[in-house]
């Protein structure tokens, strides 16, 4: 388990991370169990991140870190903003997902204007982190990060923030068309059917099978659930039900109203 060792900054977005530097020298985007959404929101982002590594998809690496309280007491922004007031983030066990570089030497982006957009090198995947959009019912809109590594010329894209998986922390699967949908839709234009998801339909089909995720579960800190094992199994069962499901989820999303994917007719 890492142990958090400075704080760096404040990040954006209603679950009031925190950018960290770890005892391993990397830093970390750090989520609190008392932050503003729910605590289950730490789950999903574990739970969620690391099965969409087993999918093949771009997101960060994923650990459990432990924020000490006295790290606390000594930095003053290490507080959330809860209504008309402010508490300390709480210490112990968090949700730390690595941040891909040094941010005092590496520019992350959120956005990218339409022509830098097309030219990342990894857009193809996309459309495979729709797939686990559907299967896991973001009911967020799909967020990306876009960097430059070292030596290379392109951006990457990275995909982030997995919270609203499963409903955020009502785990239930809601489900309507344009959830989980990236807000440009320049990044589908290479859809022109339910193949244009392969290789990562197939692998949620007959990869994610109960004992991948009850594997993934298990790495899971029962405080970030409240100790609801029972909730957690039906969490999981549902989700192993549901592989079956998003090749109709996605024809569904094509039949929307607004079309995300102008080359699927």
């Amino acid at each position: 388990m890492l142990l958090a060792v400075e704080h760096i900054r404040r990040m954006r977005g209603g679950a009031q991370a925190h950018l960290m530097r770890c005892d391993d020298g990397g830093y970390y985007v750090v989520k609190f169990q008392n932050n503003p959404q729910h605590v289950r929101i730490l789950a999903n982002e574990m739970l969620g991140t690391r099965l969409a590594g087993r999918l093949g998809l771009p997101v960060p690496r994923t650990e459990v870190v432990e924020v000490p309280r006295e790290l606390i007491a000594l930095t003053a922004d290490l507080v959330m903003q809860l209504g008309a007031g402010r508490a300390p983030c709480r210490p112990g066990k968090q949700f730390a997902s690595r941040y891909p570089g040094d941010p005092a030497r590496m520019v992350v982006y959120d956005f990218l204007p339409d022509e830098q957009l097309r030219d990342v090198e990894n857009l193809a995947d996309f459309p495979g982190m729709l797939v686990f959009d559907k299967w896991t019912c973001n009911t967020n809109g799909r967020q990306a990060i876009f960097f430059v590594e070292p030596g290379r010329s392109r951006y990457q894209a990275m995909m982030i923030d997995q919270g609203f998986c499963f409903n955020a922390g009502e785990w239930n699967f809601p489900d309507a068309p344009l959830r989980g949908i990236y807000p440009r839709h320049r990044v589908y234009e290479s859809v022109r059917g339910v193949e244009s998801f392969e290789p990562w339909l197939a692998r949620v089909e007959r990869r994610m099978s109960k004992d991948v995720l009850g594997e993934i579960a298990d790495a899971l800190p029962p405080e970030w659930y409240n100790d609801e094992y029972e909730q957690l199994g039906e969490l999981l069962q549902r989700l192993d039900q549901r592989r079956a499901r998003v090749r109709e989820l996605l024809v569904a999303t094509r039949d929307s109203g607004r079309q995300p994917f102008v080359h699927w007719t």
